[in-house]
Protein backbone atom coordinates (compact mmCIF):
# COMPACT_ATOMS: atom_id res chain seq x y z
CA UNK A 1 0.00 0.00 0.00
CA UNK A 2 1.31 3.41 -0.87
CA UNK A 3 2.18 5.89 1.86
CA UNK A 4 -0.33 8.52 0.78
CA UNK A 5 -3.23 6.08 1.01
CA UNK A 6 -3.04 5.70 4.81
CA UNK A 7 -4.52 9.15 5.57
CA UNK A 8 -7.27 8.45 3.02
CA UNK A 9 -8.12 5.19 4.77
CA UNK A 10 -8.20 6.95 8.12
CA UNK A 11 -10.51 9.65 6.79
CA UNK A 12 -12.83 7.07 5.27
CA UNK A 13 -13.02 5.09 8.49
CA UNK A 14 -13.75 8.21 10.51
CA UNK A 15 -16.44 9.42 8.13
CA UNK A 16 -18.40 6.19 8.27
CA UNK A 17 -18.89 6.37 12.03
CA UNK A 18 -22.20 7.32 13.56
CA UNK A 19 -22.93 8.74 17.00
CA UNK A 20 -25.53 7.06 19.21
CA UNK A 21 -26.03 9.90 21.68
CA UNK A 22 -29.75 10.57 22.32
CA UNK A 23 -31.01 13.92 21.06
CA UNK A 24 -30.71 16.39 23.93
CA UNK A 25 -33.59 18.63 24.91
CA UNK A 26 -33.47 20.92 27.92
CA UNK A 27 -35.99 19.89 30.61
CA UNK A 28 -38.67 22.50 31.32
CA UNK A 29 -38.04 24.62 34.40
CA UNK A 30 -40.17 23.32 37.31
CA UNK A 31 -40.85 26.84 38.65
CA UNK A 32 -43.41 29.62 37.94
CA UNK A 33 -42.85 32.12 35.14
CA UNK A 34 -42.84 35.08 37.55
CA UNK A 35 -41.47 35.88 40.99
CA UNK A 36 -43.85 35.60 43.95
CA UNK A 37 -46.27 38.42 44.66
CA UNK A 38 -44.68 40.83 47.14
CA UNK A 39 -41.14 40.37 45.92
CA UNK A 40 -39.69 43.85 45.65
CA UNK A 41 -37.33 44.85 42.88
CA UNK A 42 -34.12 46.73 43.74
CA UNK A 43 -34.26 49.07 40.78
CA UNK A 44 -36.58 50.46 38.18
CA UNK A 45 -37.43 48.95 34.87
CA UNK A 46 -34.31 50.54 33.38
CA UNK A 47 -32.00 48.97 35.98
CA UNK A 48 -29.50 46.52 34.48
CA UNK A 49 -29.46 42.81 35.16
CA UNK A 50 -27.12 41.69 37.94
CA UNK A 51 -25.01 39.64 35.53
CA UNK A 52 -24.35 42.82 33.54
CA UNK A 53 -23.00 44.72 36.56
CA UNK A 54 -19.43 43.84 37.50
CA UNK A 55 -18.60 43.62 41.18
CA UNK A 56 -16.25 46.60 40.86
CA UNK A 57 -19.27 48.69 39.80
CA UNK A 58 -21.58 47.20 42.38
CA UNK A 59 -19.36 47.84 45.43
CA UNK A 60 -18.47 51.52 45.71
CA UNK A 61 -16.17 51.41 48.75
CA UNK A 62 -12.56 51.43 47.50
CA UNK A 63 -11.35 49.52 50.57
CA UNK A 64 -13.86 46.73 50.02
CA UNK A 65 -12.91 46.47 46.35
CA UNK A 66 -9.26 46.09 47.31
CA UNK A 67 -10.09 43.36 49.82
CA UNK A 68 -12.14 41.47 47.20
CA UNK A 69 -9.26 41.67 44.72
CA UNK A 70 -6.95 40.18 47.35
CA UNK A 71 -9.40 37.35 47.98
CA UNK A 72 -9.70 36.53 44.28
CA UNK A 73 -5.92 36.36 44.05
CA UNK A 74 -5.10 34.42 47.24
CA UNK A 75 -8.13 32.40 48.35
CA UNK A 76 -7.16 28.71 48.48
CA UNK A 77 -10.61 27.29 47.72
CA UNK A 78 -10.83 29.32 44.53
CA UNK A 79 -7.32 28.21 43.60
CA UNK A 80 -8.34 24.56 44.01
CA UNK A 81 -11.39 25.13 41.79
CA UNK A 82 -9.18 26.68 39.12
CA UNK A 83 -6.73 23.76 39.26
CA UNK A 84 -9.61 21.28 39.01
CA UNK A 85 -10.75 23.01 35.83
CA UNK A 86 -7.24 22.71 34.38
CA UNK A 87 -7.09 19.03 35.34
CA UNK A 88 -10.40 18.20 33.65
CA UNK A 89 -9.34 20.19 30.59
CA UNK A 90 -6.24 18.00 30.33
CA UNK A 91 -8.38 14.86 30.63
CA UNK A 92 -10.64 16.13 27.86
CA UNK A 93 -7.65 16.65 25.60
CA UNK A 94 -6.53 13.08 26.29
CA UNK A 95 -10.00 11.77 25.41
CA UNK A 96 -10.10 13.92 22.30
CA UNK A 97 -6.74 12.55 21.17
CA UNK A 98 -8.15 9.02 20.99
CA UNK A 99 -10.19 10.09 17.95
CA UNK A 100 -7.09 10.24 15.77
CA UNK A 101 -4.41 7.69 14.89
CA UNK A 102 -1.30 7.74 17.00
CA UNK A 103 1.89 7.74 14.95
CA UNK A 104 4.79 5.76 16.37
CA UNK A 105 8.44 5.75 15.26
CA UNK A 106 10.88 2.98 16.17
CA UNK A 107 14.48 2.61 14.98
CA UNK A 108 16.56 -0.55 15.28
CA UNK A 109 19.96 -1.78 14.21
CA UNK A 110 21.44 -5.26 13.69
CA UNK A 111 24.92 -6.64 12.91
CA UNK A 112 25.35 -10.26 11.74
CA UNK A 113 27.74 -12.52 9.76
CA UNK A 114 26.71 -13.62 6.24
CA UNK A 115 28.03 -17.17 5.36
CA UNK A 116 30.13 -17.89 2.24
CA UNK A 117 27.32 -19.68 0.39
CA UNK A 118 25.02 -16.63 0.71
CA UNK A 119 27.54 -13.90 -0.05
CA UNK A 120 27.91 -12.62 -3.58
CA UNK A 121 31.71 -12.90 -3.70
CA UNK A 122 31.85 -16.30 -2.06
CA UNK A 123 33.53 -14.90 1.02
CA UNK A 124 31.90 -14.51 4.41
CA UNK A 125 31.22 -10.94 5.41
CA UNK A 126 29.81 -8.83 8.29
CA UNK A 127 26.52 -7.09 7.44
CA UNK A 128 24.98 -4.14 9.31
CA UNK A 129 21.22 -3.62 9.01
CA UNK A 130 19.33 -0.52 10.15
CA UNK A 131 15.59 -0.09 9.98
CA UNK A 132 13.09 2.59 10.88
CA UNK A 133 9.46 1.66 11.49
CA UNK A 134 6.75 4.30 11.25
CA UNK A 135 3.16 3.36 11.85
CA UNK A 136 -0.15 3.61 13.64
CA UNK A 137 -0.17 2.05 17.08
CA UNK A 138 -3.47 0.38 18.02
CA UNK A 139 -5.89 2.88 16.51
CA UNK A 140 -9.58 2.24 17.00
CA UNK A 141 -11.71 3.63 14.15
CA UNK A 142 -14.83 5.13 15.71
CA UNK A 143 -17.41 3.28 13.59
CA UNK A 144 -20.26 3.54 16.09
CA UNK A 145 -19.40 6.77 17.90
CA UNK A 146 -18.16 5.25 21.16
CA UNK A 147 -15.08 7.46 21.34
CA UNK A 148 -16.99 10.52 20.17
CA UNK A 149 -19.56 9.94 22.89
CA UNK A 150 -16.84 9.69 25.51
CA UNK A 151 -15.25 12.82 24.09
CA UNK A 152 -18.58 14.69 24.30
CA UNK A 153 -18.99 13.55 27.90
CA UNK A 154 -15.47 14.68 28.77
CA UNK A 155 -16.13 18.08 27.18
CA UNK A 156 -19.30 18.59 29.21
CA UNK A 157 -17.48 17.58 32.39
CA UNK A 158 -14.82 20.17 31.61
CA UNK A 159 -17.45 22.85 30.97
CA UNK A 160 -19.08 21.90 34.27
CA UNK A 161 -15.82 22.50 36.14
CA UNK A 162 -15.51 25.85 34.38
CA UNK A 163 -18.94 26.83 35.70
CA UNK A 164 -17.96 25.56 39.15
CA UNK A 165 -15.01 27.92 39.02
CA UNK A 166 -17.28 30.83 38.04
CA UNK A 167 -19.70 29.94 40.84
CA UNK A 168 -16.76 29.84 43.23
CA UNK A 169 -15.71 33.34 42.18
CA UNK A 170 -19.23 34.70 42.70
CA UNK A 171 -19.52 33.06 46.12
CA UNK A 172 -16.10 34.36 47.13
CA UNK A 173 -16.96 37.93 46.09
CA UNK A 174 -20.24 37.82 48.02
CA UNK A 175 -18.69 36.02 51.00
CA UNK A 176 -15.84 38.51 51.27
CA UNK A 177 -18.24 41.44 51.06
CA UNK A 178 -20.46 39.82 53.70
CA UNK A 179 -17.53 39.22 56.08
CA UNK A 180 -16.35 42.82 55.58
CA UNK A 181 -19.85 44.13 56.35
CA UNK A 182 -20.17 41.96 59.48
CA UNK A 183 -16.87 43.38 60.71
CA UNK A 184 -18.14 46.88 59.92
CA UNK A 185 -21.34 46.26 61.89
CA UNK A 186 -19.50 44.92 64.93
CA UNK A 187 -17.10 47.87 64.81
CA UNK A 188 -20.14 50.17 64.72
CA UNK A 189 -21.63 48.34 67.69
CA UNK A 190 -18.33 48.54 69.55
CA UNK A 191 -18.18 52.28 68.95
CA UNK A 192 -21.69 52.68 70.39
CA UNK A 193 -20.82 50.50 73.39
CA UNK A 194 -17.67 52.49 74.15
CA UNK A 195 -19.57 55.76 73.82
CA UNK A 196 -22.25 54.46 76.18
CA UNK A 197 -19.61 53.29 78.65
CA UNK A 198 -17.98 56.73 78.73
CA UNK A 199 -21.36 58.37 79.30
CA UNK A 200 -22.17 55.95 82.11
CA UNK A 201 -18.83 56.54 83.79
CA UNK A 202 -19.36 60.30 83.71
CA UNK A 203 -22.83 59.84 85.19
CA UNK A 204 -21.42 57.52 87.88
CA UNK A 205 -18.83 60.09 88.89
CA UNK A 206 -21.53 62.73 89.16
CA UNK A 207 -23.80 60.49 91.26
CA UNK A 208 -20.94 59.47 93.52
CA UNK A 209 -20.08 63.11 94.16
CA UNK A 210 -23.75 63.88 94.89
CA UNK A 211 -23.99 60.95 97.29
CA UNK A 212 -20.93 62.13 99.17
CA UNK A 213 -22.66 65.43 99.94
CA UNK A 214 -25.94 63.70 100.77
CA UNK A 215 -27.86 64.75 97.68
CA UNK A 216 -28.21 61.24 96.16
CA UNK A 217 -29.06 57.89 97.72
CA UNK A 218 -26.96 54.74 97.78
CA UNK A 219 -29.59 53.10 95.60
CA UNK A 220 -28.94 55.58 92.79
CA UNK A 221 -25.21 54.97 93.12
CA UNK A 222 -25.69 51.20 92.98
CA UNK A 223 -27.90 51.45 89.91
CA UNK A 224 -25.35 53.67 88.15
CA UNK A 225 -22.57 51.21 88.97
CA UNK A 226 -24.58 48.31 87.52
CA UNK A 227 -25.14 50.31 84.35
CA UNK A 228 -21.40 50.92 83.97
CA UNK A 229 -20.62 47.23 84.41
CA UNK A 230 -23.27 46.27 81.86
CA UNK A 231 -21.78 48.70 79.35
CA UNK A 232 -18.27 47.40 80.07
CA UNK A 233 -19.43 43.81 79.48
CA UNK A 234 -20.94 44.86 76.14
CA UNK A 235 -17.63 46.44 75.13
CA UNK A 236 -15.67 43.28 75.99
CA UNK A 237 -18.16 41.09 74.11
CA UNK A 238 -18.01 43.23 70.99
CA UNK A 239 -14.21 43.39 71.13
CA UNK A 240 -14.20 39.59 70.98
CA UNK A 241 -16.60 39.59 68.04
CA UNK A 242 -14.43 42.07 66.15
CA UNK A 243 -11.38 39.86 66.67
CA UNK A 244 -13.27 36.82 65.37
CA UNK A 245 -14.57 38.83 62.41
CA UNK A 246 -11.04 39.83 61.47
CA UNK A 247 -9.87 36.23 61.58
CA UNK A 248 -12.76 35.17 59.36
CA UNK A 249 -11.99 37.92 56.85
CA UNK A 250 -8.29 37.01 56.78
CA UNK A 251 -9.20 33.38 56.13
CA UNK A 252 -11.43 34.28 53.20
CA UNK A 253 -8.86 36.63 51.72
CA UNK A 254 -6.01 34.18 52.22
CA UNK A 255 -3.76 36.79 53.86
CA UNK A 256 -3.85 39.35 56.64
CA UNK A 257 -5.88 42.40 55.63
CA UNK A 258 -4.08 45.68 56.25
CA UNK A 259 -5.54 48.09 58.78
CA UNK A 260 -6.15 50.78 56.18
CA UNK A 261 -8.42 48.39 54.24
CA UNK A 262 -10.68 47.62 57.21
CA UNK A 263 -14.03 49.41 57.66
CA UNK A 264 -14.42 52.06 60.36
CA UNK A 265 -18.11 51.38 60.84
CA UNK A 266 -21.26 50.46 59.03
CA UNK A 267 -21.65 53.24 56.51
CA UNK A 268 -24.39 53.83 53.96
CA UNK A 269 -25.47 51.38 51.30
CA UNK A 270 -22.41 50.02 49.51
CA UNK A 271 -23.77 49.83 45.96
CA UNK A 272 -23.94 52.46 43.29
CA UNK A 273 -27.20 51.44 41.63
CA UNK A 274 -30.00 48.92 41.76
CA UNK A 275 -30.28 45.75 39.75
CA UNK A 276 -33.32 44.35 38.02
CA UNK A 277 -34.46 40.82 38.93
CA UNK A 278 -35.76 40.24 35.40
CA UNK A 279 -37.78 37.15 34.59
CA UNK A 280 -37.06 33.73 36.14
CA UNK A 281 -36.43 32.23 32.71
CA UNK A 282 -33.72 34.85 32.09
CA UNK A 283 -32.05 34.76 35.49
CA UNK A 284 -32.11 31.06 36.29
CA UNK A 285 -30.54 29.91 33.04
CA UNK A 286 -27.71 32.38 33.52
CA UNK A 287 -26.59 31.24 36.96
CA UNK A 288 -23.36 29.19 36.91
CA UNK A 289 -24.65 26.53 39.28
CA UNK A 290 -27.56 25.81 36.93
CA UNK A 291 -25.27 25.82 33.90
CA UNK A 292 -23.04 23.39 35.80
CA UNK A 293 -25.97 21.05 36.44
CA UNK A 294 -26.96 21.21 32.77
CA UNK A 295 -23.45 20.36 31.59
CA UNK A 296 -23.49 17.33 33.88
CA UNK A 297 -26.83 16.36 32.41
CA UNK A 298 -25.38 16.60 28.90
CA UNK A 299 -22.39 14.49 30.00
CA UNK A 300 -24.74 11.80 31.31
CA UNK A 301 -26.66 11.96 28.04
CA UNK A 302 -23.42 11.43 26.07
CA UNK A 303 -22.52 8.44 28.25
CA UNK A 304 -25.67 6.73 26.98
CA UNK A 305 -24.26 6.98 23.47
CA UNK A 306 -21.05 5.31 24.61
CA UNK A 307 -23.04 2.55 26.34
CA UNK A 308 -25.08 1.95 23.18
CA UNK A 309 -21.97 1.80 21.01
CA UNK A 310 -20.47 -0.84 23.31
CA UNK A 311 -22.98 -3.37 21.90
CA UNK A 312 -21.19 -3.27 18.54
CA UNK A 313 -17.80 -4.74 17.63
CA UNK A 314 -14.69 -2.67 18.26
CA UNK A 315 -12.08 -2.68 15.50
CA UNK A 316 -8.44 -1.96 16.29
CA UNK A 317 -6.12 -1.26 13.37
CA UNK A 318 -2.34 -1.32 13.43
CA UNK A 319 -0.47 -0.16 10.33
CA UNK A 320 3.25 0.32 9.86
CA UNK A 321 6.03 0.92 7.36
CA UNK A 322 9.66 -0.22 7.59
CA UNK A 323 12.82 0.88 5.79
CA UNK A 324 15.47 -1.80 5.14
CA UNK A 325 19.19 -1.42 4.71
CA UNK A 326 20.48 -1.33 1.11
CA UNK A 327 22.19 -4.71 1.52
CA UNK A 328 19.00 -6.63 2.34
CA UNK A 329 16.95 -4.60 -0.11
CA UNK A 330 19.19 -5.67 -2.99
CA UNK A 331 19.41 -9.22 -1.69
CA UNK A 332 15.68 -9.85 -1.46
CA UNK A 333 14.65 -7.43 -4.24
CA UNK A 334 11.73 -6.19 -2.20
CA UNK A 335 12.35 -2.48 -2.29
CA UNK A 336 13.28 -0.33 0.67
CA UNK A 337 9.76 0.05 2.11
CA UNK A 338 7.26 -2.48 3.40
CA UNK A 339 3.71 -1.89 4.68
CA UNK A 340 1.83 -4.09 7.11
CA UNK A 341 -1.76 -3.98 8.42
CA UNK A 342 -2.89 -5.87 11.49
CA UNK A 343 -6.60 -5.38 12.14
CA UNK A 344 -8.30 -6.97 15.14
CA UNK A 345 -12.00 -7.17 15.98
CA UNK A 346 -13.48 -7.58 19.44
CA UNK A 347 -17.16 -8.52 19.34
CA UNK A 348 -19.21 -8.44 22.58
CA UNK A 349 -20.78 -11.85 21.94
CA UNK A 350 -20.93 -13.14 25.52
CA UNK A 351 -21.18 -9.79 27.36
CA UNK A 352 -24.76 -8.87 26.52
CA UNK A 353 -25.98 -8.92 30.13
CA UNK A 354 -23.20 -6.68 31.36
CA UNK A 355 -23.67 -4.29 28.46
CA UNK A 356 -27.41 -4.05 29.05
CA UNK A 357 -26.77 -3.36 32.72
CA UNK A 358 -24.26 -0.67 31.76
CA UNK A 359 -26.78 0.95 29.42
CA UNK A 360 -29.45 0.88 32.11
CA UNK A 361 -27.04 2.43 34.60
CA UNK A 362 -26.23 5.19 32.11
CA UNK A 363 -29.93 5.95 31.64
CA UNK A 364 -30.49 6.04 35.39
CA UNK A 365 -27.55 8.41 35.73
CA UNK A 366 -29.19 10.70 33.20
CA UNK A 367 -32.44 10.66 35.18
CA UNK A 368 -30.47 11.53 38.31
CA UNK A 369 -28.81 14.39 36.42
CA UNK A 370 -32.25 15.62 35.30
CA UNK A 371 -33.47 15.61 38.91
CA UNK A 372 -30.34 17.46 40.06
CA UNK A 373 -30.79 20.02 37.29
CA UNK A 374 -34.42 20.61 38.28
CA UNK A 375 -33.44 20.82 41.95
CA UNK A 376 -30.79 23.44 41.12
CA UNK A 377 -33.44 25.54 39.36
CA UNK A 378 -35.89 25.23 42.24
CA UNK A 379 -33.19 26.16 44.76
CA UNK A 380 -32.18 29.19 42.70
CA UNK A 381 -35.80 30.31 42.37
CA UNK A 382 -36.29 30.06 46.13
CA UNK A 383 -33.07 31.99 46.85
CA UNK A 384 -34.03 34.86 44.55
CA UNK A 385 -37.61 34.94 45.84
CA UNK A 386 -36.46 35.04 49.47
CA UNK A 387 -33.95 37.80 48.80
CA UNK A 388 -36.50 39.90 46.92
CA UNK A 389 -39.14 39.45 49.61
CA UNK A 390 -36.76 40.22 52.48
CA UNK A 391 -35.57 43.35 50.71
CA UNK A 392 -38.89 45.13 51.23
CA UNK A 393 -39.35 43.80 54.77
CA UNK A 394 -35.87 44.84 55.87
CA UNK A 395 -36.30 48.35 54.49
CA UNK A 396 -39.54 48.76 56.47
CA UNK A 397 -37.91 47.32 59.59
CA UNK A 398 -34.95 49.73 59.29
CA UNK A 399 -37.31 52.70 59.06
CA UNK A 400 -39.15 51.51 62.17
CA UNK A 401 -35.90 51.00 64.11
CA UNK A 402 -34.70 54.47 63.13
CA UNK A 403 -37.94 55.99 64.44
CA UNK A 404 -37.60 53.98 67.66
CA UNK A 405 -34.05 55.20 68.22
CA UNK A 406 -35.11 58.82 67.75
CA UNK A 407 -37.97 58.37 70.22
CA UNK A 408 -35.76 56.71 72.82
CA UNK A 409 -33.15 59.44 72.45
CA UNK A 410 -35.82 61.97 73.39
CA UNK A 411 -36.96 59.75 76.27
CA UNK A 412 -33.41 59.43 77.62
CA UNK A 413 -32.81 63.18 77.32
CA UNK A 414 -36.03 64.02 79.18
CA UNK A 415 -35.46 61.37 81.87
CA UNK A 416 -31.97 62.67 82.53
CA UNK A 417 -33.25 66.25 82.74
CA UNK A 418 -35.96 65.26 85.24
CA UNK A 419 -33.41 63.39 87.34
CA UNK A 420 -31.03 66.32 87.40
CA UNK A 421 -33.96 68.57 88.34
CA UNK A 422 -34.82 66.32 91.26
CA UNK A 423 -38.22 65.38 89.86
CA UNK A 424 -37.56 61.64 89.39
CA UNK A 425 -35.16 59.01 90.67
CA UNK A 426 -32.32 57.50 88.69
CA UNK A 427 -34.34 54.39 87.81
CA UNK A 428 -36.11 56.25 84.97
CA UNK A 429 -32.74 57.28 83.49
CA UNK A 430 -31.44 53.73 83.84
CA UNK A 431 -34.39 52.22 81.97
CA UNK A 432 -34.28 54.87 79.23
CA UNK A 433 -30.56 54.40 78.61
CA UNK A 434 -30.79 50.61 78.51
CA UNK A 435 -33.66 50.81 76.03
CA UNK A 436 -31.78 53.31 73.87
CA UNK A 437 -28.60 51.20 73.76
CA UNK A 438 -30.59 48.07 72.86
CA UNK A 439 -32.44 49.93 70.09
CA UNK A 440 -29.18 51.34 68.71
CA UNK A 441 -27.67 47.86 68.57
CA UNK A 442 -30.82 46.50 66.92
CA UNK A 443 -30.64 49.25 64.30
CA UNK A 444 -27.07 48.28 63.50
CA UNK A 445 -28.22 44.66 63.10
CA UNK A 446 -31.05 45.62 60.75
CA UNK A 447 -28.79 47.84 58.65
CA UNK A 448 -26.32 44.96 58.41
CA UNK A 449 -29.08 42.53 57.40
CA UNK A 450 -30.30 44.97 54.75
CA UNK A 451 -26.86 45.36 53.18
CA UNK A 452 -26.05 41.65 53.36
CA UNK A 453 -29.41 40.94 51.75
CA UNK A 454 -28.53 43.30 48.91
CA UNK A 455 -25.21 41.48 48.40
CA UNK A 456 -27.02 38.15 48.52
CA UNK A 457 -29.56 39.33 45.95
CA UNK A 458 -26.75 40.44 43.66
CA UNK A 459 -25.17 37.01 44.03
CA UNK A 460 -28.28 34.87 43.51
CA UNK A 461 -29.23 36.91 40.43
CA UNK A 462 -25.95 35.83 38.85
CA UNK A 463 -23.79 38.89 39.50
CA UNK A 464 -20.23 39.00 40.73
CA UNK A 465 -18.38 36.98 38.12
Amino acid sequence: MRAHTVPLVAAALLSCGCAMIPRYSRPPAPVPDAWPVGAAATGGEAAPAAAEVGWREFFTDARLRSVIEMALADNRDLRVASLNAERVQALYRIQRGEMYPGIGVMASGEVYRLPENMAEGGDAEIVEQHSVHVGVASWEPDFFGRIRSLRASALEQYLATEQAHVAGRISLVAGTAGAWLVLAADLEGLRLARSTLETQRSTLDLIRASRDVGMTSDLDLSQAESQVEAARAAVVRLEGLVAVDRNALDLLVGAAVAEDLLPDGLGPVTVSRGVSPGLPSEVLLRRPDILLAEHRLKAANANIGAARAAFFPRVTLTAGAGTLSPELSDLFSSGTRTWTFAPSIVAPIFAGGALRANLKASRVEREIAVAEYEKAIQKAFAEVSDALTLRKALAAQREAEESLVRALEDTFRLSEARYRGGLDGYLGVLIAQRSLFAAQQALVGVRLAEQVNLVTLYKVLGGGA
